[in-house]
């Protein structure tokens, strides 16, 4: 978050941070930071992922769009993310092991690696219902109906 705050504040935005401890602060903080905010990022974060229908309840009504860190947040209560590939990750992790088991390579010195790519996704529902243009690049989430 620091990054992020750091990097939007160097572009001009104002930033303010507002976090949860668990579950049952989620819908008094959610509330705080819709109205103070015109938009709120929720980065990828297991409580959030599990309350985003809390989330939605608040800032959707309130005309305050969510950016969000993943898919799965995205699709609950976001309008777009940069979405990490739990499989890139995954695979990549496995990788890594693989070289730590075989001797190729000291966990203690070898480099952090990355996903490769993130994907440009949006909820087509919540920015129908904000009024948000998409831009061209960005795919829709699947949604289960």
């Amino acid at each position: 978050m620091d990054n992020v705050q750091a990097e939007l504040e160097s572009l001009g935005y104002t930033c303010t941070q507002y976090s949860f401890s668990d579950s049952n602060d989620i819908a008094a903080v959610a509330q705080s930071a819709a109205d103070a905010s015109d938009v709120i990022y929720v980065p990828t974060d297991n409580t959030a992922a599990a309350n985003t229908e809390i989330i939605d309840n608040i800032c959707r009504p309130a005309g305050v769009p969510v950016i969000a860190g993943e898919e799965g947040i995205c699709e609950g209560c976001g309008v777009a993310t940069l979405s990490i590939s739990y499989y890139d990750i995954g695979y990549i992790s496995g990788e890594m092991a693989a070289q730590i088991l075989t001797g190729e390579a000291d966990i203690s010195t070898m480099p952090i690696e990355y996903a490769p790519n993130v994907t440009k996704e949006y909820n087509a529902e919540i920015c129908e219902d904000l009024g948000i243009t998409v831009p061209d690049d960005y795919v829709a989430i699947a949604t289960e109906e």
